[in-house]
């Protein structure tokens, strides 16, 4: 105990040590009206960096500054746009007041125009594709919309693949996604609201909701959440997704991830929000509901009985994906009776020649095949494919050959691990389960394996994401919303009524759309 007390205090002085990160005051400094000043606060606030350009021109009499970041603005719109109509502008008795005035409301140098007074606020713009002009004796800024920093198109995601729907995914740029829900959703309820996060990076994040069918209790608690959020930079929506779940502790999470923007569209018409990020094509969709994982656009596409079949092969490849290794591993160690006796018979002259105990000998294969799996992955595409090989021939055959890993054990790797990729979104706590369970199993039996599936059915009841449990409609159990949970009802029947998700059993959200919920 007092070893304990020892590390909890240790652990806590650092923490109070710790100092989170704070917003440099110069940032919200107001920008004054003399233009040198501000040219030469500028620079030093920026370092003198190589990428920034700052021009002074004369228009039309009037001292001005143009300023923005190389290779972030579109220098064909810009010259065209921007440069042309204000060099060859001509005011009668030009003043910066009246300079000012033209550039309001007289011009239409970009269609996203803003007007700012601290240098908090022009590094952001500046640093996000914007053209800034400074006009003497003027204590603000006139920032022009003329991004053209280079970005990948509009490509099929690489995570979400289907078989009908549409082909198009979103990509890191925050203003063509926004584009992709638009058309899709064609709706004035459809809203988009931006702003950024992080103290340094300044990073743009949007949430996505239509406001007619939102729980304004659901919006406002996600909007408190991400305000707590101190982080110097954020670069994936992985950053804020641990402010977004909830407690207790869990391998599941109740935030999902998607590459469709159909699948979006899909979410923030039940009552979700979806958070997007600046530089990320993953969006994140809150809350996100257990069942969820072995759903995908094509079920929707495909008849019925069909996108039934494909949703219990889901959830059987998940059990067996668990399962599988943990239930082989204590049945052949404690309770080789439940076997057949010709698969007994087999099973006990592949594994008396092994050096290893099953369980040992389970868990060496299984690292193994992790480590294959992220060599793969972190390989260039060319040299990712000789891993594959090179562990079919390593593990597949000489292993079993030169007796170290037995012949069933190699087939319940292969089993489990393409179970595993049936639901790829569950590959984390899969994994982790999967050890867990080979534990549990070469130690207690097929009886702890039975209590550790109850302690992770309790855990996973326990999740209740900003108020919505996370095994609902299972538990608590709604009749009408399991039709589309086991089974997948026709379009007939899906069409007569719109599901809310603060409309489920057990949900805490009580205001739909802005008023209170008759129910």
């Amino acid at each position: 105990m007092k070893l304990f007390h020892f590390i909890k205090s240790k652990f806590d002085a650092g923490l109070s040590a710790y100092e989170p990160p704070q917003e440099d005051p110069a940032l919200s400094k107001k920008m004054g009206s003399d233009l040198m000043e501000r040219v030469i606060t500028i620079r030093q606030m920026f370092s003198d960096s190589g990428d920034l350009l700052i021009r002074e021109v004369t228009i039309s009499g009037v001292k001005c500054a143009v300023c923005m970041c190389e290779g972030m603005v579109n220098t064909n719109v810009f010259s065209k746009m921007f440069a042309q109509p204000l060099t060859n502008l001509t005011l009668e008795q030009a003043t910066p007041q009246k300079l000012l005035e033209w550039v309001r409301s007289q011009s239409l140098l970009a269609p996203d125009q803003k007007e700012f007074y601290t240098y908090g606020e022009f590094f952001r713009f500046i640093m996000s594709g914007f053209v800034v002009i400074l006009i003497e004796q003027l204590d603000m800024g006139i920032a022009m919309g003329i991004q053209g920093f280079a970005g990948r198109g509009v490509d099929e995601p690489a995570t979400e693949v289907n078989v009908r729907g549409s082909r198009e995914g979103f990509i890191e740029m925050l203003r063509p996604n926004m584009a992709l829900l638009r058309r899709r959703i064609k709706s004035p309820h459809l809203i988009f609201e931006l702003f950024p996060i992080g103290t340094k990076s300044k990073t743009d994040v949007m949430l996505v909701y239509m406001d007619d069918v939102v729980s304004p209790e659901l919006l406002r608690e996600i909007r408190y959440r991400l305000s707590k959020v101190k982080i110097d930079v954020v670069l994936e929506t992985g950053y804020l997704q641990p402010f977004l779940d909830s407690k207790p502790v869990s391998l599941f999470s109740g935030v999902g991830t998607t590459e469709r923007p159909d699948t979006l569209c899909a979410k923030i018409a039940e009552g979700r929000v979806g958070v997007m990020l600046d530089g990320t094509p993953f969006a994140l969709v809150v809350p996100y509901l257990f069942t969820e994982n072995f759903q995908s656009f094509d079920d929707y596409s495909h008849r019925p009985y069909f996108a039934t079949f494909i949703r219990w092969l889901k959830y059987t490849a998940f059990l067996f994906s668990v399962l599988l290794p943990g239930l082989y591993v204590a049945i052949a160690s404690f309770h080789p009776e439940l076997f057949p006796s010709s698969l007994l018979f087999s099973l006990v002259i592949s594994e008396e020649n092994t050096p290893f105990p099953l369980m040992l000998e389970a868990f060496i294969i299984f690292f193994i095949f992790e480590m294959m799996r992220e060599a793969g992955l972190r390989l260039p595409r060319p040299v990712g494919h000789a891993v594959g090989i090179v562990g079919a021939l390593v593990i597949g055959d000489a292993a079993v050959t030169a007796g170290i890993i037995g012949a069933p054990m190699v087939m319940v790797v292969a089993l489990t691990a393409i179970s595993s990729f049936v639901v790829p979104s569950l590959y984390e706590p899969v994994t982790f389960l999967r050890f867990a369970f080979i534990l549990i199993g070469g130690i207690f039996g097929i009886f702890g394996i039975t209590l550790g599936l109850c302690a992770v059915f309790v855990n996973l009841c326990a999740i209740n994401p900003l108020g919505v449990p996370t095994t609902t409609p299972a538990t608590p159990f709604s009749s009408y919303a399991m039709r589309d949970v086991l089974f997948r009802w026709g379009w007939r029947t899906l069409q007569k009524e719109d599901l809310r998700v603060q409309d489920l059993k057990g949900s805490n959200l009580h205001m739909r759309g802005g008023e209170k919920d008759e129910n």
